[in-house]
C-alpha cells in the first residue's frame, strides 16, 4: 500500500517535470484526510482552484482517506526520532496507524524533510 504525501499529488496535477509515471497511479493508495486540504489549500493558492477542479476532484476520489482519529492525534502529540513540523506529525501518526493493523505500506513523497521521518520510523519509501 501507498501512503501519499502532497507533494505527489501536486507535482501529478501540476504537471510537474518530476512526477510519478502513469503506472504509479494503479496501486492502491491511502492518505490522510490532511491531503485533501493540502492540495486544495495550494490549487487555490496559486489561482488553479476553478481550472483544476475536476481533475483535483477525481483524483482524490481514487485516494482512499484515513480520518484523523483520536489515536493517531493523539500519537502526533508524542515525540518522534527525528524534529517534525505539524502536518508532517500528522501524517506520520496517520502511517503508524495503518501500520499497526498490519499492513504494509510505503511512503510516496518528495518531501525530504518527511522522508527523512518516515524512514526513521522505519517505514520504507516508495520508488517514484
Amino acid at each position: 500500500m501507498i501512503y501519499l504525501d502532497s507533494s505527489v499529488l501536486l507535482a501529478h496535477l501540476l504537471m510537474e517535470e518530476r512526477r510519478p509515471p502513469v503506472a504509479f497511479w494503479e496501486q492502491v493508495s491511502v492518505s490522510s484526510r490532511l491531503l485533501e486540504y493540502e492540495v486544495w489549500n495550494r490549487v487555490w493558492a496559486r489561482g488553479l482552484g476553478q481550472s483544476h477542479r475536476d481533475e483535483v476532484h477525481a483524483t482524490l476520489r481514487k485516494i482512499e482517506m484515513i480520518e484523523l482519529s483520536r489515536l493517531s492525534l493523539r500519537r502526533a502529540l508524542e515525540p518522534f526520532p527525528v524534529s517534525v513540523r505539524t502536518l508532517d506529525a500528522l501524517h506520520l501518526a496517520t502511517m503508524d496507524f495503518i501500520r499497526e493493523s498490519g499492513e504494509p505500506l510505503q511512503l510516496a513523497s518528495y518531501d525530504n524533510r518527511l522522508i527523512m521521518a518516515a524512514q526513521a520510523l522505519g517505514i520504507s519509501v516508495a520508488q517514484l
